[in-house]
């Protein structure tokens, strides 16, 4: 089944989710490695070159995983799921998704506003053009130290936001016994499609 059902996912969204959950992952390791590491070494240079092509591509990826839920919505939660938990569920994916636009749109302005014109080159092969930064945020410096910040907090804020995700999966899985964690993992009908 390639498209959601009333309880369940499909193929394609269970696709995009744990696609871009590893690539997630693996961006927040790299950015908190980076960030200890040295700025004037060639191994850095090529590290932050690799962080900010899988960022394009994550973009790029929740752009298509946003179209994809527009024209195919997400299942309903279940049924004994109590409201509070329903509302915290609905405004925890809505963070998540603020979170996955931000995080490579606040590190495109940073790198635009960067004194150093470093160019973003994906992969080595596509070269990317800096956005334009709004003059209001004062000089190249104090809009990239922004944007840094913007960045650098909105990562801290992803990784608490998926902790409580993964532990309210976990939940529902061994202590609610639902099959929220289940139908993210397969495709097959749900309880109430069969």
């Amino acid at each position: 089944m390639l498209r959601n059902s009333k309880s369940g996912y499909g193929w394609i969204a269970i696709t995009f989710h744990w696609t871009m959950a590893l690539l997630i992952i693996g961006m927040l390791s790299l950015g908190l490695y980076m960030h200890q590491l040295p700025q004037t070494e060639p191994a850095t240079f090529q590290l932050f070159q690799l962080h900010k092509s899988i960022g394009f591509v994550v973009l790029t990826l929740a752009v298509l995983r946003l179209f994809w839920r527009l024209i195919n919505p997400s299942p309903r939660l279940p049924d004994g799921m109590p409201p509070l938990e329903k509302a915290a569920a609905h405004l925890g994916h809505a963070g998540l998704y603020a979170l996955i636009f931000a995080l490579p749109v606040t590190g495109w302005f940073m790198v635009s506003a960067s004194p150093w014109g470093i160019p973003t080159i994906l992969f080595n092969v596509l070269p990317v053009p800096h956005l334009h930064v709004p003059a209001a945020l004062g000089s190249q410096e104090e809009a990239e130290s922004f944007f840094k910040l913007l960045h650098e907090y909105g990562a801290y804020l992803l990784i608490a936001l998926i902790t409580v995700h993964v532990a309210a999966a976990l939940k529902h899985h061994f202590i609610s016994r639902d099959d929220t964690l289940n139908r993210m993992i397969s495709a097959a009908p749900g309880k109430t499609d069969n």
